[in-house]
């Protein structure tokens, strides 16, 4: 089970991803903040176990935003606490889509993350007119190819912050955990 902040962003991203049939998986996309995204999926898997088959892994997917550092941190710490997984991304979860194109460890505003995914994605795309949209539903199908380069640009950005302190972490992300974890399931 993946419980999203974004209601569309990134529920849409990981349905896109082709699981093998007897992979039982729902995408949810909440609209919560990080605290009560983690609270619900907390009911959710609790509802969950009452099924024949529960899910075998929670996760939750949220970004920094302009939530405070304390609410953040805390989130992630609830979660663990708790046995669900985090993929968060600080600030926004476009800097996952940035990670294809090439490693980036400056923060970025979501304005700028916009222009700059979209001068990468025309390219990409060889549409001069093409834009970001926050909640394309192509994203993954445009960006799979190149998703071996994010995962190590991920962790290589991981590895910039010690000690690690995921709401100063700026720019920051965990989402390749959850993408790896997806793809031993991909068909």
């Amino acid at each position: 089970m993946i419980v999203c902040e974004g209601e569309r962003t990134e529920p849409n991203y990981f349905k896109a991803f082709r699981l093998q049939s007897d992979v039982k998986t729902v995408v949810i996309g909440k609209g919560y903040n990080t605290i009560s995204l983690v609270d619900e999926a907390i009911k959710l898997r609790e509802k969950d176990k009452k099924e024949q088959e529960p899910y075998q892994q929670v996760w939750c997917v949220f970004d920094r935003d302009s939530f405070s550092p304390q609410n953040f941190n805390e989130a992630i710490r609830l979660a663990k606490n708790k046995g669900i997984k985090v993929a968060y991304s600080n600030e926004a979860f476009e800097i996952w889509y940035l990670l294809h194109f090439h490693y980036h460890d400056a923060a970025t505003s979501r304005a700028r993350y916009k222009s700059m995914l979209t001068q990468r994605l025309k390219r990409l795309t060889k549409d001069s007119e093409f834009k970001y949209e926050k909640n394309d539903p192509d994203m993954y199908d445009s960006l799979e190819h190149l998703q071996l380069d994010a995962i190590r640009n991920a962790e290589r950005l991981l590895n910039v912050y010690t000690p690690h302190n995921p709401a100063m972490d700026n720019p920051c992300t965990t989402v390749h955990h959850l993408v790896r974890e997806l793809d031993k399931f991909t068909v």
